[in-house]
């Protein structure tokens, strides 16, 4: 196996609570104390209660045209771990090996210069990578059409919309030939129709040998895209892997009592106090049952609205009571049981979540439960002829009946 293009090894990065960290001074702060120091005390550091680890002994291996994915929830250190691959920081402890020229896409405000035209900035950002002005010259005219600014491509950056920055900048990172592409986010912002060419870009990218990470939370994406993922959580790797097992792990994580029960706090308005799965196990075609406490100060119409997602965070189904009774419900001052029936579930085998909302449809939401049941499909034969039909990205997970008839 080739050598790795990026070898992380016990990296950590120790960040003050508040205040100032004496370590992170500004140049003139910096010659400053260097003039005066001799006239007053050096700065104690900082008390060990106000220091906390964004990362803690982080290690892994990303090879030549390997797609990594970077997952976990806000605050577990992704944008700080990609800060550090991108050297905009260093780290307190641990080293980081890179083999190639790196080109970063962080967060919406980095990296690009606002009084400076769309031009201006591509050129500028080929020359910070190592590029020649005639390699950024024959790489323009793809750059601009990619990113979809043309009319706006002599004006200052300052003026774009977020959609038209986060496109330039993705184009410019990704065109300029870096052995080695680092991006956070870029699927949050723009429409559906750029997010796919970003997808089919950096696909191509890993298809030329070279190395991509990505930063997501959308989990559809990163299991479409990466051959492996990492979750991070408190600044700590909790599973490295194959990306469909690394999503499956997170997805665990928001498991309550194994999906069966989920309990919430309560709004001070009418809200779902608990839902209670009857089994978390089904096979294709079988309805769930779930017992929904709910919980009132008055007497409201309202009505219990339902998505279900794969084990991908894909949306697969939505329903919700009012549209499929038509009519909405009466809850009570007080505690209300509610038994719902959803499905037949013409669901592949895989594991699923069940989110659950309170609302008056259309008009206001009472209440969403914050962490979704979860639940299994643990055989799935449409057709009864012995075929085991699995969710996959490929395939989908939702099979629906066909009729055909012979015509002469």
């Amino acid at each position: 196996m080739s050598a790795p293009s990026i070898r992380a090894l016990g990296v950590s990065k120790e960040y003050v609570r508040g205040g100032h960290n004496p370590s992170l001074r500004t140049f003139r702060e910096a010659l400053a104390g260097a003039v005066t120091g001799r006239f007053r005390p050096s700065a104690r550091p900082a008390p060990r209660d106000d220091r906390f680890l964004a990362l803690s002994d982080v290690s892994f291996d990303v090879h030549p045209g390997e797609v990594m994915g970077i997952i976990g929830r806000n605050g577990a250190g992704k944008s700080t771990l990609l800060k550090i691959l991108s050297r905009i920081t260093a780290p307190t402890a641990g080293r980081i090996e890179v083999r190639g020229r790196i080109a970063s896409l962080l967060e919406v405000g980095t990296g690009f210069h606002p009084e400076l035209t769309g031009r201006e900035n591509i050129r500028l950002n080929g020359a910070i990578i190592g590029m020649t002005s005639s390699e950024v010259a024959r790489k323009f005219d793809r750059i601009v059409a990619f990113s979809e600014v043309e009319k706006f491509i002599d004006t200052p950056i300052k003026h774009y919309s977020s959609g038209m920055y986060t496109r330039l900048a993705f184009a410019v990172a990704a065109h300029l030939e870096p052995e080695i592409l680092i991006v956070d986010e870029v699927l949050a912002v723009g429409d559906a129709e750029f997010q796919k060419k970003c997808l089919g870009k950096m696909n191509e990218i890993a298809g030329q040998g070279r190395t991509v990470l990505l930063v997501s939370h959308n989990l559809s994406a990163i299991g479409a895209l990466c051959q492996n993922a990492i979750l991070l959580d408190g600044g700590r790797i909790l599973h490295h892997g194959a990306a469909a097992d690394t999503i499956a792990h997170y997805s665990g994580l928001f498991r309550g009592d194994d999906g069966v029960v989920v309990e919430d706090k309560p709004p001070s308005g009418p809200h779902i106090a608990s839902a209670t799965l009857a089994t978390n196990q089904i096979l294709f075609g079988e309805k769930l049952a779930v017992t929904c406490m709910i919980q009132s100060p008055d007497r409201r119409r309202a009505a219990i609205e339902v998505e279900i997602h794969d084990g991908l965070g894909r949306k697969l189904i939505y329903s919700s009571t009012a549209p499929m009774h038509g009519q909405e419900f009466d809850i009570y001052p007080g505690t209300n049981r509610l038994m719902l029936g959803i499905g037949a579930l013409p669901l592949a085998r895989g594991s699923y979540e069940l989110h659950l909302w309170l609302s008056k449809p259309w008009v206001e939401e009472f209440h969403r439960l914050s962490v979704p049941l979860c639940f299994d499909v643990v055989q799935s034969d449409p057709g009864g002829a012995g075929f085991d039909f699995q969710q996959s990205y490929e395939r989908g997970c939702v099979a629906v009946p066909i009729t055909f008839e012979r015509q002469e």
